[in-house]
């Protein structure tokens, strides 16, 4: 299996730290925007999309901050690849964004962003931040 990369993405978001948060850390504000659906038992979340299902376990939080996911096997080990979602507010202008940690094959790294970028304009409309 190829070693996959680690990027990051940042992204401007006219939302409220407190509103933006429920929407990245609850399996209900996540399967508005992130999956088609998700569901969770404890520290374990399945994300559904169409006829695929990704298991992981929310591995940290920080409320109104930031959440990390691990990504678990089919034993529900945890593995090295990770995705967490961290809320930035600027000190001086107050400005909002949405930074994304996550993992891709060095050579879909671009169709990942390009995926990102599109859940998280779902994610602007949902919140009325366009």
């Amino acid at each position: 299996m190829d070693q996959k990369v680690r990027y990051e993405i940042e992204f401007p978001i006219n939302s409220s730290p407190q509103l933006l948060y429920q929407y990245i850390s609850t399996p209900s504000g996540l399967s508005e925007w992130f999956a088609d659906n998700v569901n969770s038992r404890g520290e374990f979340f399945t994300f559904i999309w169409n006829d695929s299902e990704e298991k992981a376990r929310l591995a940290s939080k920080k409320s109104g901050e930031k959440v990390k996911f691990k990504w678990v096997d089919e034993n529900s080990k945890d593995t090295e690849y990770f995705f967490e979602l961290h809320i930035l507010v600027d000190e001086l202008t107050k400005d909002v964004s949405l930074m994304v940690i996550d993992f891709a094959d060095k050579n879909e790294v671009d169709e990942a962003t390009q995926l990102w970028q599109n859940q998280i304009s779902d994610l602007k409309h949902l919140i009325g931040s366009v």
